[in-house]
């Protein structure tokens, strides 16, 4: 007999953890974790959460009165208070209870009512959000923690409060025997039994704040990562742009004494290009715009080199919808220009081709300059601005899903090739 009850104790709990593993694998209920400041309706739709899970085990409870240790009602009640505050606990516990009142047992419904805003209470007493989710279940810990940590008396005096009040809401259940019909040691309790289901109700009610506590940190791991990686493909894009700026002045700068009216077209397809980065903060875009500020750019490039630089391109028609990292390009296309073509003297032809290999998408830029020796090849990837900007920021948006190498003979030129994921516009996967 007392096996079975403490194995009742331990069903409790492991229908405890079950149900909070559910629930977690909810992306609308995780979102709805990840919240601390609700609307009226946001909380009444937490509270929804809990009434139809909670509710559930009630019935199961009435169903099948052996099985008393599935009931979860208080458990439930006080989680939605502690989590979703006095409406989503008052809420909870009324509809949690139904099953109960249907089944005449009147008093289950205030009991879980008056527990579910107990809950709200202990969110109200909370210095921080945060300690919610920080509750111990060990009494042990938590009177070290009062008397050690006596800066901060208000986050340890917290968790004794809710350490008394989750005990104290079970013994309140307890009073009421048999008129709400829950899992309770019979008339005459032995101290050891009255312990474990003191304890039981404990982990029962913390077993569920761990495990959501797991899913929001993992969540909020996440949003960290994504925001790093936004921050730092906006510290390269911003690295590239002043850079582009810096040369194309430069070359405006050369022309003003030489050739007045070519500096004033020069400005004018500048304009245009600042124009088309300024509207652009997008992290893709299209490789049909991208080709179209290539040639923009080149536009300014040929004022400045006149006819030595020629543009070749071979683009496959079904690569123009694909997407590809704004800005991929340019920084290619200069240094080519830069190292490849301006010391050459009769100029150059920079090409540019695309190709769709199955689901993978295939650049191609190159040029027919003096190339770059052996010794300088090895160490490309690892300095200057264009290239290495281009590889870590295809880097940070595929991981180890990209390749990216470069082939150079003195001489004779230099071919950068780039296979990225395929990835299509909207309109294109229509």
């Amino acid at each position: 007999m007392l096996t079975d009850y403490y194995f009742s104790l331990l069903v409790k709990l492991s229908v405890s953890a079950g149900i909070a593993s559910v629930l977690a694998r909810s992306g609308r209920f995780k979102a709805m974790l990840m919240l601390e400041n609700r609307s009226l309706n946001q909380r009444l739709k937490l509270g929804l959460w809990f009434s139809i899970v909670y509710g559930a085990t009630v019935a199961a409870r009435l169903s099948s009165p052996n099985y008393k240790a599935a009931d979860l009602s208080l458990e439930g009640s006080l989680l939605a208070g502690i989590l979703g505050g006095y409406v989503t606990g008052l809420f909870s516990g009324i509809v949690i209870a139904v099953p109960a009142a249907l089944a005449h047992q009147p008093l289950a419904m205030p009991l879980l009512a008056g527990i579910g805003l107990l809950g709200g209470v202990l969110r109200d007493l909370s210095p921080d959000p945060e300690e919610i989710w920080r509750f111990s279940p060990f009494l042990d810990l938590n009177l070290v923690r009062f008397f050690k940590e006596t800066r901060n008396y208000q986050r340890t005096a917290f968790h004794l409060l809710a350490f008394a009040g989750i005990l104290s809401a079970e013994f309140l259940r307890q009073m009421l025997g048999g008129r709400v019909d829950s899992l309770q040691p019979d008339l005459h309790p032995q101290p050891l039994r009255t312990a474990a289901l003191y304890t039981a109700t404990l982990f029962a009610v913390t077993i569920p704040l761990k495990i959501w506590n797991n899913t929001r940190n993992e969540k909020k791991l996440e949003e960290q990562q994504r925001l790093l990686v936004e921050a730092r493909l906006a510290a390269l894009t911003s690295q590239i742009n002043p850079h582009f700026l810096f040369n194309t002045l430069n070359s405006v700068s050369s022309l003003i004494r030489t050739d007045p009216n070519q500096a004033r077209v020069m400005v004018v397809k500048l304009s245009k290009v600042l124009r088309r980065l300024l509207r652009n903060h997008d992290t893709f875009s299209p490789l049909r715009d991208e080709l179209s500020f290539i040639e923009d750019y080149l536009a300014i490039e040929v004022v400045r080199f006149g006819d030595k630089l020629r543009f070749e391109k071979d683009v496959a028609e079904e690569t123009l919808d694909m997407l590809v990292p704004s800005m991929l390009l340019q920084p290619l296309v200069e240094n080519s220009i830069k190292h490849g073509l301006s010391s050459k003297v009769e100029g150059g032809t920079i090409r540019i081709r695309t190709e769709n290999r199955g689901e993978r998408l295939r650049l191609l830029v190159e040029d027919d300059g003096v190339g770059i020796p052996e010794s300088k090849l090895a160490t490309l990837l690892g300095g200057g601005i264009g290239v290495t900007n281009v590889n870590e920021r295809l880097k940070v948006l595929f991981g180890n899903d990209y390749r990216m190498w470069i082939d150079s003979q003195p001489g004779r030129g230099t071919r950068i090739e780039i296979e990225v994921p395929e990835l299509q516009t909207e309109a294109a996967a229509v």
